[in-house]
């Protein structure tokens, strides 16, 4: 190393990250330590401070590594700090800091909320930011920020949110083409209008009956859970979408035509039947379906699917790949009158790969119809995975279902696998 240039050093050293190892390089010579000074990142992991020798407290030790920076764009702190250290950290980095990512540790804390200046009100200096990201958050009150013109990127993971709390954050970030909001509770009613956003991940946890309105005409990729009333009002863009609902109903879903639409995902334990329908008349186009829902019923009462005709099905959504098809869903395509309309010629002409879940051997022989059918009809059909799961029953005619769907798999081995 001593024999190296010293742009060949200042690149070399310029890629580390990690304070510990910026600690020990900064010792190593007067040389090394002038060339830390072209750090482009910084990370600081929840255990840095475990063991620190001396009077310094993290903050400004911290605070000591950044001065030491002349072009820092990412700054990452896992370990504690407080809201008067943060404002002075940005107060040295917000010229070039890009990328910030927090742990803040306050969420069930929120005597931090009242505070002045907040942590989160400290974030406004970094006016330049690109991406934000943060982790144990309680957002009660709304955080005084200005407009992050460059912000392209949020993401807020185990939070505690109120819902003007959260709408004034988002309205402060207008042109975001990326937001994840996971593992957050508190919400009861989200809007969220964003003209750039393409990419959303939102996950609410509670009881699962928040209500969900978007609009955002260039959205590409949605994936909502723990919301029982969603409404997307400019779908034209969007190709992969996923609705889940673990705690909950999913009474309402308005979307519209999905004419883009290459992916969905329905899961929960209970959908009204309405807003499944409504899923699946919209998204004929789709390619990759997977539908993983227990129930219907409108109110308390779980109720199973009703019949679904199996010719009807396939020749509305004509461009179906991929199927993963579990629980209930797959018992209405077993129903006894569910193929009573194939007609000559019918053929599912795109689908290549089928997942289904068998958990009981109840109407073993629509089961075992609905299956021969797949692989008769499926002329391009090229891989079958059936699951059976919790097939517990002492009846003989378990062991008489299986043995017919090890019979289907010997004959279509090179199709069918077992799992």
């Amino acid at each position: 190393m001593d024999s190296l240039p010293d742009a060949i050093i200042q690149y070399i050293l310029s890629h580390l990250s990690n304070a510990r190892d910026v600690a020990a390089c900064n010792c190593v010579s007067k040389r090394w330590r002038e060339s830390l000074t072209y750090l482009r990142s910084l990370y600081f992991p929840r255990n840095s401070f475990d063991s620190r020798p001396g009077s310094y407290s993290s903050d400004t030790v911290v605070w000591k590594m950044l001065s030491a920076t002349a072009c820092l764009e990412e700054l990452v702190v896992y370990s504690p700090f407080t809201s008067a250290g943060l404002a002075s950290w940005l107060s040295l980095v917000h010229s070039s800091l890009k990328d910030l990512e927090l742990r803040m540790d306050n969420v069930m804390d929120y005597q931090a909320c009242l505070d002045s200046p907040s942590k989160l009100d400290c974030i406004a200096a970094g006016k330049k930011l690109k991406s934000l990201k943060l982790w144990g958050v309680l957002m009660a009150n709304p955080p005084k920020w200005d407009v992050f013109e460059n912000l392209l990127c949020l993401e807020i993971v185990g939070a505690r949110l109120e819902d003007p709390a959260l709408s004034a954050a988002l309205g402060a970030c207008p042109n975001l083409t990326n937001l994840v909001l996971l593992g957050c509770e508190g919400v009861r009613s989200v809007s969220i209008e964003l003209q750039y956003l393409e990419h959303c991940k939102l996950d609410f946890y509670g009881s699962g009956n928040c209500s969900l309105s978007l609009t955002c005409p260039k959205i590409e990729l949605l994936e909502v859970q723990g919301c029982s009333w969603i409404r997307v009002r400019e779908t034209t863009c969007l190709r992969n979408l996923s609705i889940a609902n673990n705690a909950g109903r999913v009474y309402m879903v308005d979307f519209g035509k999905l004419s883009a639409l290459e992916s969905l995902s329905m899961r929960g334990v209970q959908w009204c039947w309405d807003a499944i329908s409504k899923m699946l008349e919209w998204s004929n186009e789709v390619k990759h379906l997977y539908m993983k829902v227990e129930f219907t019923g409108d109110l308390e009462a779980l109720l199973p699917f009703p019949e679904v005709d199996f010719v009807e099905f396939f020749n509305s959504h004509p461009k179906l790949q991929k199927f993963d098809v579990h629980g209930a869903m797959f018992a209405a395509l077993c129903q006894k009158n569910s193929l009573k309309n194939v007609e000559p010629g019918f053929v599912i002409p795109c689908l290549e790969e089928v997942v289904v879940q068998v958990r009981s051997p109840l109407n073993a022989e629509q089961k075992m119809n609905t299956l021969e059918s797949l692989l008769k009809y499926g002329k391009s059909l090229k891989k079958m995975v059936i699951r059976i799961l919790q097939m517990k029953s002492s009846h003989s005619s378990t062991d008489e279902f299986f043995d017919e769907i090890c019979r289907l798999r010997f004959m279509n081995r090179k199709i069918i696998r077992i799992e």
